[in-house]
């Protein structure tokens, strides 16, 4: 459960709680399973009464279909720092989450949580959250939290995991009516995947600036993090790909983060671990000088990418609205055979709010390429399926065309 173990209080302080253990299937949960817990705890659950020994504030979170296309939900409880004031405390959290017409089937989870030493005197709340993952379908959550001194704040509520109708052609990555546990590592290894060589036996280049939907943020947020991997996942889930070269790479630090050339498959923990050496909010002195130096690095990029013997047969850009001060000089474009399509997958959850076309946009419409919005997971089904059979058809063209000598 992403965020368990971090608390905030009102007015910015910010402190981490240590997890004692990570949020985990109580044991016995499942199918036919027989649930080890104590009796207090169900009877609370049982008896589904509002509970707050402890005071605390359950708000459930709408559950939403991610990047990842998987259905996230959850909640976020707030507790009055007054509560929590003495010396070392341990939380335990157990919630069970019942699909609708499976009632003999609820899934338990169980977390602890140890909260530090408190002064007398704190005021303000702090602040949790959880999510988990389910398929399409209806879901009650029983949930409750008790200290060591065995108050309890325990909520109930029911929530919906709905595709929209523009939506029934998705496959969401989650059976129907089922709970798992969220995704903690987003680098981890994808699943193998068997390459149709019939049809495509397409190698493509992917270069993606790893940045966050807000360029003054000073971090890489995971929502947007999310939404990066999502595209490079359902780029390397399709079939008809066969090889991969990606350039991962941030325009503030000016910088190529992560290269895998002409690679059969996509090495995803790689790519996370050199994400860890970003240092937004950080400027390097000289960089700092160059009045145009993204300008400058972008230019750099292309001319790079685009240049030497082995081509790809298509060059996808993907990331969020790079707004610099000088777009790429069309001089520099000029120089550059690109010799395959090019495309776009602009990350913008409000394209409302930034409706200009962006450095890389104006590149890759000065070399006739597609831009495609990516601000719903939709979008990103979409348009890598569109992409790929562009690419098969541009590819087989040119076949055609060396075939016949013209």
């Amino acid at each position: 459960m992403r965020n368990l173990g971090h608390w905030m209080m009102a007015g910015g302080w910010l402190f981490a709680v240590s997890i004692a253990d990570a949020q985990q299937f109580m044991t016995g949960s499942g199918p036919g399973g027989i649930v080890r817990m104590f009796n207090t705890d169900m009877a609370v659950m049982e008896m589904k009464e509002v509970r707050k020994d402890l005071p605390c504030t359950v708000t459930p979170a709408k559950t939403n279909l991610g990047f990842d296309l998987k259905f996230h939900s959850g909640y976020e409880v707030t507790v009055p720092m007054q509560e929590l004031t003495g010396p070392e405390n341990l939380l335990t959290i157990i919630f069970r989450i019942t699909a609708e017409g499976r009632r003999e089937e609820p899934l338990y989870f169980t977390q602890r949580v140890k909260v530090p030493a408190i002064e007398e005197d704190a005021k303000g709340d702090a602040f949790l959250q959880g999510v988990f993952d389910v398929g399409e379908g209806k879901y009650h959550v029983d949930w409750l939290m008790r200290d060591r001194s065995e108050r309890v704040c325990s909520y109930y509520w029911d929530t919906e995991a709905q595709l929209q109708a523009r939506d029934k052609t998705l496959t969401v990555g989650i059976p129907p009516l089922t709970v798992r546990a969220a995704e903690t590592e987003q680098f981890r290894e994808e699943p193998p995947v068997e390459r149709n060589t019939a049809d495509g036996n397409l190698t493509v280049k992917v270069l993606v600036n790893f940045a966050p939907q807000n360029s003054r943020s000073a971090t890489l947020q995971p929502v947007d993090t999310s939404a990066l991997v999502s595209i490079l996942r359902t780029i390397s889930r399709d079939p008809r790909i066969q090889r991969f070269t990606v350039v991962a790479f941030n325009l503030q630090e000016q910088r190529v983060v992560y290269r895998q050339q002409e690679a059969e498959k996509i090495d995803f923990p790689k790519l996370g671990d050199a994400l860890e050496t970003l240092k937004l909010g950080t400027v390097d002195v000289k960089k700092l000088a160059q009045k145009r130096g993204e300008t400058e690095f972008l230019t750099d990029l292309i001319r790079k990418e685009t240049s030497g013997e082995t081509r790809s047969d298509a060059l996808i850009f993907a990331g969020p609205k790079a707004m610099l001060e000088a777009n790429v000089p069309t001089e520099a474009l000029k120089e550059v055979d690109l010799g395959s399509p090019v495309f776009y997958l602009n990350y913008n959850l409000n394209p409302q709010n930034m409706p200009w076309r962006d450095s890389i946009g104006n590149a890759v419409k000065y070399f006739k390429g597609q831009e495609f919005t990516i601000s719903r997971p939709r979008d990103v089904w979409f348009a890598v399926s569109e992409i790929v059979s562009r690419v098969v058809k541009s590819k087989q063209g040119r076949q055609l065309r060396a075939a016949s000598g013209n």
